[in-house]
């Protein structure tokens, strides 16, 4: 039981902090609200299309168009992240998605709701995430310090991945019980009064806020050389780039697989979903209890995950995909929190909004790219080919980086390490 103690000790040790625990459950209920609407959005655009197989462009098109803000302004909304008070940013994002999901709602619930309306509210909501998810990312070291920055990075993955697991249960059960779309729209407008609350209440004088970066030329292109000139961040974001580019298309795989390879609807999209994230959510513990990130955990955890989502492509069964889909999970979410803390870790205070941006960017920002193109491929060949395609990509990129990370850091000096802050940072090789 010592041994238990002390485990759960290190792995949430975090949620000691009070302004960090009102951010974490906070965003527990935010985030379930996310994942609500975002297995009803999709739903939405397969009745607007009439389940059609042929339309499932569609499907990939929204997802894109909610991420295509990231790809075009991610890079300023880093820029914005360095230079604004978060906590206030945070309240200003979280307004505006709010107001996004109400409105949603209530064009659902009236049936005025049209396809091009819900391409509309995707590029809003998508434009919100600019500025939020490079502050969201950034303010973590603000509210639990240098120390305990790669803890609150897991138990932030672990959150995401628990709503990840009851917020398409619900919406699946709330979409099969009522035969309703817009309530979850509705809640999700709701949910975002969590994290504004929790934000309002964060005692300001507890958080390690670093001086605000003014207002100069060239900053963007500051924060590009920042990241270009050091090996790791570089490798650590390319990789991150062509996993998300064609493996992370969740939102686009699983309602295909689920209503076109195994020929059931929103229910099984969203136990595929909860299985996915019941996996994720066990990386992200697993990670959250460890130490400092390691590139030979960065480059196995995406070799895990292209390998487990190839066996969930091919998987004959719904019992067998259940089989694989956890295990992908574990794989993806120890690939994104260690990729996440290394760059954490690995960035100065006053790049680190901007470095953040830039892994937002990659990570959700290549959506606009990988969703229609693995949803063509899906439309061309079937949902498996194109999640097959997908894994391959990623199992041959992990490999790869994987080599390029191992053989620079052997090339590091025995006293170099990544430090929080960027006083001391790996040597270029």
């Amino acid at each position: 039981m010592t041994k238990v103690r002390h485990a759960a000790r290190t792995t949430f040790r975090s949620l000691s902090i009070r302004n960090y625990r009102l951010f974490f459950f906070g965003q527990l209920v935010s985030l379930t609200g996310t994942w609500m609407q975002s297995l009803a959005q999709v739903e939405l655009v397969l009745k607007l299309t009439h389940n059609d197989p042929r339309k499932s462009f569609a499907v990939g098109l929204v997802v894109a168009l909610q991420f295509l803000p990231m790809l075009l302004f991610g890079a300023w909304g880093g820029v914005m992240a360095d230079r604004l008070d978060k906590r206030r940013a945070l309240i200003g994002t979280q307004i505006w998605m709010a107001f996004v999901a109400g409105g949603l709602a209530i064009l659902t619930f009236t049936g005025a709701i049209e396809l091009w309306m819900v391409y509309g509210f995707a590029l809003l909501m998508g434009l919100g995430t600019v500025i939020d998810n490079p502050t969201r990312q950034s303010f973590v070291i603000e509210m639990v310090g240098d120390e305990d920055v790669a803890n609150a990075v897991g138990l932030n993955s672990a959150v995401f991945n628990g709503a990840r697991i009851v917020g398409p249960a619900l919406a699946g059960v709330m979409i099969g019980s009522l035969n309703a779309i817009w309530p979850c729209f509705a809640l999700n407008a709701v949910s975002f009064l969590a994290v504004i609350g929790g934000l309002y209440a964060m005692r300001t004088s507890e958080l390690h806020t670093p001086e605000r970066v003014a207002r100069a030329k060239g900053q963007i292109r500051e924060g590009l050389r920042y990241v270009w000139t050091d090996p790791v961040r570089r490798s650590t974001l390319l990789l991150v780039a062509v996993i998300g580019t064609f493996g992370l298309n969740f939102t686009v795989f699983l309602p295909l697989m689920a209503h076109f390879a195994f020929h059931r609807g929103a229910a099984l999209y969203g136990l595929l979903t909860s299985a996915l994230a019941v996996g994720s959510l066990t990386g992200a513990l697993i990670t959250a209890g460890r130490g400092k990130p390691t590139p030979k955990l960065l480059a196995g955890a995406g070799i895990m995950f292209g390998f487990f989502m190839l066996c969930a492509a091919i998987a004959p069964s719904t019992a067998w995909e259940m089989v694989a889909l956890p295990l992908t999970g574990v794989g993806v979410m120890t690939f994104m929190a260690t990729a996440n803390s290394t760059l954490q870790l690995g960035s100065s205070n006053e790049m680190r909004g901007r470095v953040m941006a830039l892994y937002a960017l990659v990570f959700l920002g290549t959506t606009p790219l990988g969703g229609p193109l693995v949803s063509r491929i899906a439309e061309a060949y079937g949902p498996r080919v194109s999640m097959g395609f997908g894994a391959v990509m990623s199992l041959a990129a992990s490999l790869v980086a994987g080599a390029v990370l191992v053989r620079k850091a052997r090339r590091l000096p025995a006293d170099a390490h990544l430090e929080v802050g960027g006083a001391q940072e790996p040597a270029a090789a």
